[in-house]
């Protein structure tokens, strides 16, 4: 999946990498680039606000993770079907000055020889920060197409006019932050975007679809060819979703919509054994679902050199 790429501003500080951003997956004819946007820190509360300290805490000490903060792990797609090259969200951009070691996504895509001006769709699971803050980096609008089609969910375009946060548990610097990001990506992009409903075929064997509950027009990605699939799950899904999917995380804006899609989506793939990647989930993000008594564990892929 190489071109010649242009240079371009970096939307955060350039981090040295010990082991490569980005993991390559071939889907039948379709080929698919998973690329690390760097990680979030976040108060391990946002993972899980209906359950009690206790069971948090529990959960945190057999996963060996630190009690208070967490590494939150934050992916981009990148997928080839046929003429058109789509991009699957953007990262965070420079949106919130707190992540520092994300924000990525620009340079990351350039390091893979992946062009903006070569990018003939966007896709945008939903409208926080961390997934269309890349697009508002200074020069990327200008690198990519004047006809690229953006596509988002015309229920999320319309939430975000007057965005409802009474359901979620978020850092309260976090919020004043996703209402100015998905304004300004709305407002600057407004001639590109091409609001869908349902389910949109976005290019042969790429379809998004809308799922809801994360945010109203949350949408996921399936992408499949000769047999094989590969789902993309935004933030339908978080590491912690396996063993309890039916915890609420903190950015939800409706919690009970969102464990149902998760429920869902799980049991769709533990059915069909098909490929999962996820915004928050461990860089490379790609493996399978499979269930464990009244939940699911999660089987990565064995890396392909």
């Amino acid at each position: 999946m190489s071109t010649v790429a242009r240079s371009m501003p970096s939307a955060a500080p350039v981090l040295e990498e010990l082991v490569s951003s980005r993991y390559a997956v071939k889907i039948g004819d379709i080929d698919v680039l998973v690329v690390s946007d760097g990680v979030l820190p976040l108060p391990t509360v946002t993972m899980a606000h209906n359950a009690s300290a206790a069971e948090l805490s529990d959960w945190l000490d057999d996963q060996r993770m630190p009690p208070d903060k967490f590494d939150w792990p934050l992916n981009v797609l990148v997928v080839r079907s046929g003429e058109q090259t789509i991009l699957v969200d953007a990262g965070l951009g420079v949106q919130f000055p707190d992540f520092p070691r994300a924000g990525q996504f620009p340079h990351r895509l350039e390091s893979a020889g992946i062009d903006l001006a070569t990018v003939t769709d966007v896709v945008v699971t939903h409208m926080h920060m961390d997934h269309v803050g890349g697009l508002l980096v200074d020069g990327v609008k200008e690198r990519l197409l004047d006809d690229v089609r953006i596509h988002v969910a015309a229920a999320e375009l319309a939430f975000w006019e007057n965005p409802d946060f009474s359901r979620t548990s978020m850092p309260e610097a976090v919020p004043p932050v996703l209402r100015s990001t998905a304004k300004q990506f709305a407002s600057l992009y407004r001639d590109r975007i091409r609001p869908f409903e349902g389910r949109f075929e976005v290019a042969p064997g790429v379809v998004a679809r809308v799922t809801g509950g994360h945010t109203p027009g949350h949408c996921v990605v399936e992408v499949a060819s000769r047999g094989e699939s590969l789902v993309f799950a935004g933030d339908a899904v978080f590491p912690v979703g396996f063993d309890h999917p039916d915890w609420f995380n903190g950015f939800e804006h409706d919690p009970e919509t969102a464990a149902r899609v998760r429920f869902d989506l799980f049991d769709e793939l533990v059915a069909n054994r098909g490929l999962m990647v996820a915004t928050h989930l461990p860089f490379p993000s790609v493996g399978r679902v499979a269930k464990q008594g009244d939940a699911y564990r999660w089987v990565p892929v064995i890396w392909d050199f």
